[in-house]
């Protein structure tokens, strides 16, 4: 049996007349890297905003860990695992990097988010946060100002708060949107690194990212499930090319560039 770790039912979300997610049925296995997929306006975000709970679903169920979580405020489901990179990630452009990381921990200390916290309260956690950072290739950068980093630095960091926030299931916002090439490369090998031990659901664009380290994709059309399964499986559907791009040949390779 699967051990399945987010799971919906028929989750459904109208905006006056508009279903912008439609009968949905998303199952994501414990330690996979799962991406949502999809073309513009498919109901990827949405999605996203119904499982952080930004969004009230109009009808349908979610699951985390087997328990009912479809009523839950945003801060119990973050309590309780399921933490999303954009939730944190507006990172402080003014603290340097490690101080950044330091925020996210200090839920571990019970004064999340006191933020006038003594200095000396807050320096035991900088063991943990260098840790993070070089987990995500940032040791050097402790020191940093934040805003005079890299813009794919920045969504290292990002994942570096997300990390610090000890979720059990990691969603992932576009994290590579916007990226030069390198970059790109980069954060796709951070996020495999940092998926050991974890389970990661992400919304992602570039086709080379999602081929090259998702254990499973779903494909939404319009709001709907259109396909489920491995790349090789949803790359060689005939209604998931048509629906990137109105032909029935080289859909995701195009979709990838």
């Amino acid at each position: 049996m699967a051990d399945v770790i987010l799971e919906t039912r028929h989750l459904t979300k109208e905006f006056k007349g508009f279903t912008a997610v439609n009968d949905v049925n998303l199952s994501v296995e414990r330690g996979h890297i799962h991406a949502l997929i999809g073309p513009n306006g498919a109901g990827k975000t949405t999605c996203f905003n119904l499982l952080t709970k930004f969004l009230e679903p109009t009808t349908g169920t979610i699951l985390f860990n087997n328990r009912d979580i479809t009523s839950a405020a945003p801060a119990q489901i973050a309590r309780q695992g399921i933490i999303r990179s954009f939730q944190i990630s507006a990172v402080f452009p003014h603290l340097t990097v490690l101080e950044n990381v330091r925020v996210g921990l200090q839920r571990t200390l019970g004064t999340s988010f006191h933020f006038w916290k003594s200095e000396r309260s807050l320096n035991r956690l900088n063991d943990r946060a260098r840790a993070l950072l070089d987990e995500v290739d940032l040791g050097e950068f402790a020191d940093t100002v934040t805003v005079d980093l890299p813009y794919g630095r920045k969504r290292a960091l990002e994942i570096a708060t997300t990390l610090a926030m000890e979720p059990e299931l990691m969603l992932l916002d576009e994290p590579t949107q916007g990226m030069g090439h390198e970059d790109v490369h980069r954060v796709t090998e951070l996020i495999k690194k940092v998926s050991a031990g974890r389970t990661i659901l992400m919304v992602e664009h570039n086709m080379n990212v999602v081929s090259g380290i998702c254990d499973r994709i779903s494909v939404l059309q319009r709001g709907g499930m259109l396909a489920e399964g491995t790349y090789q499986e949803v790359s060689s559907n005939p209604q998931v090319m048509e629906a990137y791009m109105g032909t029935t040949t080289g859909a995701l390779e195009g979709a990838s560039h």
